[in-house]
């Protein structure tokens, strides 16, 4: 038997690959755009950087030190330059597509970093594999925009695991739809009638504002956003602004909230401000054919009828009143039940006549007792 070479000795203590095996390697040296492994064959394992990533351009000495340990799966024994050619990506790949799968079956919910926004959605990737995430799928509200999610962190379930049709489908909705669930149910247990509330402003109609309470959505109706008279929601709210409201009714999962509290009420004390005989001031709000309204105090409105605006024939209010002009008049008579008050200017007419002749019968009394004093003397 004949004696081996030194040379044959030590080929025969390396070990043998075959391409598809997964081996174990030492760094030995990394450039921008390769690795080397010292995987215990006759030649070094290579790696390069689209072997290693999907993503383009990235400095693999930034990310790999010479020491590191790594597996890598063998593509090829001999390059052709009698290097072994190795793939970490795809190994990292079939991991991930593993990882995938047990995701899948157990329902856990993962997070990952977008990679990518398409018209139709999200792209993030798990230990090398690609999840789509359809737009329907990424909140559980309409999203015309998804560019914020570019490079953001996000919370996903798989709900669809087909690798040999490349379809692993992820939801984010889902488990929007659960937490909101949950916080809703939360906040139900905890609110009542007449509850004070701070919420946030989430979209602003022409008929009111919806209110996030933190787990639901309150309705603000135009009609109970002040004591005063709101035109237009719009010139109120903005969506993002944050409000003091509290529970006027809940029914089942509705909330109606509202802004006009009870100790706010213009009408507190109404009764001795505007009692009848007393002269008011206030601003002309609106007209209409048979007379104007004029505001006394934010939800305070008295009618002006048109038979009141003058001692003189008024045909039409218009005719000589404009919406902002300041008024003075006399309250002739006050429903505090219905809540309604009439104002008279007519009656100041009355009131300053009737002053006057007061005045001028006490001059023509003065003169009579001065008269006949002089004639006693």
């Amino acid at each position: 038997m004949s004696e081996m070479s030194f040379e044959q000795m030590l080929e025969e203590s390396l070990k043998t690959i075959r391409n598809g095996e997964v081996v174990e390697g030492t760094v030995i040296d990394v450039k921008p755009d390769e690795i080397v492994l010292n995987i215990g064959y006759k030649s070094d394992g290579i790696i390069t950087r689209s072997e290693y990533t999907n993503e383009p351009n990235i400095d693999l000495t930034t990310i790999v030190s010479v020491g590191d340990t790594m597996e890598a799966k063998v593509l090829k024994v001999n390059d052709g330059e009698g290097q072994v050619l190795l793939t970490y990506k795809r190994l990292a790949a079939e991991k991930g597509s593993k990882r995938l799968e047990e995701a899948f079956e157990n329902k856990e919910v993962l997070t990952a970093k977008v990679t990518q926004v398409l018209d139709g959605g999200l792209c993030v990737v798990v230990d090398e594999t690609r999840v789509f995430i359809p737009a329907s799928l990424v909140s559980d509200t309409y999203e015309k925009d998804l560019s914020k999610y570019k490079d953001a962190e996000i919370q996903f379930v798989i709900s669809e695991f087909n690798p040999k049709r490349r379809r692993i489908i992820g939801d984010r909705k889902q488990l929007l739809v659960e937490q909101k669930a949950a916080m809703q149910k939360e906040l139900f247990e905890k609110i009542n009638v007449g509850d004070v509330l701070e919420g946030t402003v989430k979209n602003v109609t022409d008929f009111g504002a919806f209110i996030d309470l933190g787990g639901a959505d309150g309705l603000l109706h135009i009609s109970e956003m002040s004591w005063g008279r709101v035109e237009s929601p719009k010139k109120v709210f903005n969506v993002g602004d944050t409000v003091k409201v509290f529970i006027k009714e809940i029914n089942e999962n509705k909330i109606a909230l509202s802004m006009k509290f009870p100790a706010e009420n213009p009408w507190n004390g109404a009764a001795e401000k505007f009692a009848v005989g007393n002269i008011v001031k206030g601003t002309v709000a609106r007209m209409t054919d048979f007379g104007a309204f004029v505001e006394l105090a934010p939800g305070v409105d008295a009618l002006l009828h048109v038979s009141q605006i003058s001692k003189d024939h008024v045909e039409k209010p218009a005719d000589v009143l404009k919406v902002g002009q300041e008024v003075e008049a006399k309250v002739v008579d006050f429903n505090e039940e219905e809540k309604k008050i009439s104002l008279s200017i007519k009656a100041l007419y009355a009131q300053e006549e009737t002053t006057e002749e007061t005045a001028e019968e006490a001059d023509v009394a003065d003169v009579d007792v001065e008269a006949v004093a002089n004639e006693e003397e």
